[in-house]
């Protein structure tokens, strides 16, 4: 009963006019840039992150989960309408959704996807209204040693679960680390790789970090694959509406792709790319004509959608709950909360508790605004595929650098973000993700506080992060998740070797 009150409590935080405006805002501008290929939603809140510091802390973080589930909708209507997916989590999506499309039948394909988005990420934020105070819960009663543990284990499993190779993601982690030891010791007072420019003495802006990685590296890299041919866009043909089949042949697949993505995207590991595919796979061994797979079933979109929708929900259990973000929009959304002085954990939930409820009763709102506007605004949303994308790709790089220099004016934030800008094209050509670099920024001073507290509290004594159970469990958990991958990708390459 607890949680209804609160629920009930975050709803008229949410229902303010203001707060209203920013979910409204979040949710168009995430349809928006879900459609237009090569633009992320993380990108968009990087973009947003410099231009939102001065304004209402939980108006702007409603706005940006609004941009989060914007982004997964609209992914789907590319991958429906283009063949593109617009975000990696839409693949399985594009698979039957866009053969759907190709039949007459982009109406029906695009209808599922929202109402199973719908259902889906609103069964996912009940989830995530129960789940996280259990967490919190259990995490108020950890020491330093646990955090610290808990935080070894969010570099690990953020290292291995984006990009390709842990070794990879681990070298970005460092850099993000480094990064963060720029500036003054809280400790001892002692300014720390400043090399003498006193603009460093505060330390690396995550704002500048996050616009020049993700805005500027994504936006270049995009650009310099652009071929200047444009793809064919698929026409929606017929009705809208969905038929009484198609009705019957989807409802199941909703509530499975929920139960694959909500706990999946809830996992430190988690992610809705994952879901997608199992989703996409588990449909097609249980349906009655597995034949129509590859020709356009409506139950290849349905079950997809609905877990990437529960998974984008789910990955908000731990950024909240733990301050753990397990993908590259939960980590721009940590920023966002880390740029307002807020930590995600087991504390917001007591310090800024209207804000996290409020946040939570807005992801029923957002929902409930996807749906209302994104399949009557369709034609809209097509007519944007047309605009130029040299333009777009410009009006980007103006914005970012235009945005950074109003939050922070001064020569030494540009050329830091010119540098970044730079360092995300490069690590985006050579194949290493980004994000782990933002969470090494953001989570490893907070590591480093703990650690000393861990070790002052114990006189010294380094074994007490084994001493204790809960952060003894914790660090083998990031040994397994650090191993684990190496291990598997060796069995494969010996497999290999053997046939």
């Amino acid at each position: 009963m607890e949680i209804f009150s609160l629920l009930l409590q975050g709803l008229g935080v949410a229902l303010q006019p203001g707060n209203l405006l920013f979910a409204g805002i979040g949710v168009i501008l995430g349809t928006l840039v879900g459609i237009l290929p090569g633009i992320s939603p993380s990108l968009t809140v990087a973009l947003l992150l410099p231009l939102t510091f001065k304004l209402d802390p939980t108006g702007s973080i409603i706005m940006f989960a609004g941009i989060y589930f914007g982004g997964m909708y609209g992914s789907s209507t590319t991958a429906i309408l283009l063949n593109t997916p617009g975000e990696a989590a839409s693949i399985a999506t594009a698979i039957e959704g866009h053969k759907m499309a190709r039949a007459g039948r982009g109406g029906p394909a695009l209808a599922t996807a929202a109402i199973g988005s719908f259902a889906a990420g609103t069964l996912a934020t009940i989830g995530l209204a129960a789940l996280a105070p259990w967490l919190v819960d259990l995490a108020v009663q950890f020491g330093p040693w646990d955090y610290f543990a808990l935080m070894v284990l969010a570099f690990v499993t953020v290292s291995a679960t984006f990009g390709t190779s842990v070794l990879r993601g681990m070298t970005s982690l460092v850099l993000g680390l480094v990064l963060g030891l720029v500036g003054i010791d809280k400790l001892t007072g002692q300014s720390r790789l400043a090399f003498g420019v006193p603009s460093l003495l505060d330390g690396v802006s995550i704002t500048t970090l996050a616009v020049g990685l993700f805005a500027m590296g994504e936006t270049l890299h995009t650009a310099s694959r652009f071929t200047g041919v444009r793809e064919t866009i698929e026409a929606v043909r017929g009705s809208l509406w969905m038929t009484l089949d198609d009705w019957k042949r989807s409802w199941k697949p909703w509530l499975r792709g929920f139960g694959l993505g909500f706990p999946i995207g809830a996992l430190p590991a988690g992610g809705a790319e994952v879901p997608t595919l199992l989703s996409y796979t588990l449909e097609r061994k249980l349906a009655k004509k597995p034949d129509q797979f590859g020709e356009g079933a409506i139950e290849g979109v349905a079950g997809p959608e609905a877990a990437n929708n529960a998974a984008a929900t789910g990955t908000l259990v731990p950024l909240l709950a733990l301050g753990l973000p397990t993908s590259a929009t939960a980590a721009m959304l940590l920023a966002g909360f880390q740029q307002y002085g807020l930590v995600p954990g087991p504390l917001l939930f007591v310090t800024n508790a209207d804000l996290v409820w409020g946040l939570i009763a807005s992801f029923f709102i957002g929902n409930l605004m996807l749906l209302v506007l994104n399949l009557p605004l369709v034609g809209l949303w097509v007519q944007l595929l047309k605009v130029p994308q040299p333009w777009l790709y410009a009006g980007i790089l103006l914005f970012a650098a235009m945005g950074t220099l109003a939050a922070n004016p001064s020569p030494v934030e540009l050329i830091m973000l010119v540098v970044f800008g730079a360092m995300g094209y490069l690590m985006r050509c050579w194949d290493y993700p980004v994000a782990p670099m933002i969470v090494g920024l953001i989570l490893g001073p907070m590591a480093e506080n703990q650690f000393r507290r861990a070790l002052q509290i114990s006189l010294g004594d380094g074994f007490v992060f084994f001493k204790h159970p809960s952060s003894a469990l914790l660090l083998a958990l990031a040994a397994i998740a650090l191993i684990a991958p190496l291990a598997f990708k060796g069995l494969r390459k010996f497999k290999g070797d053997d046939a």
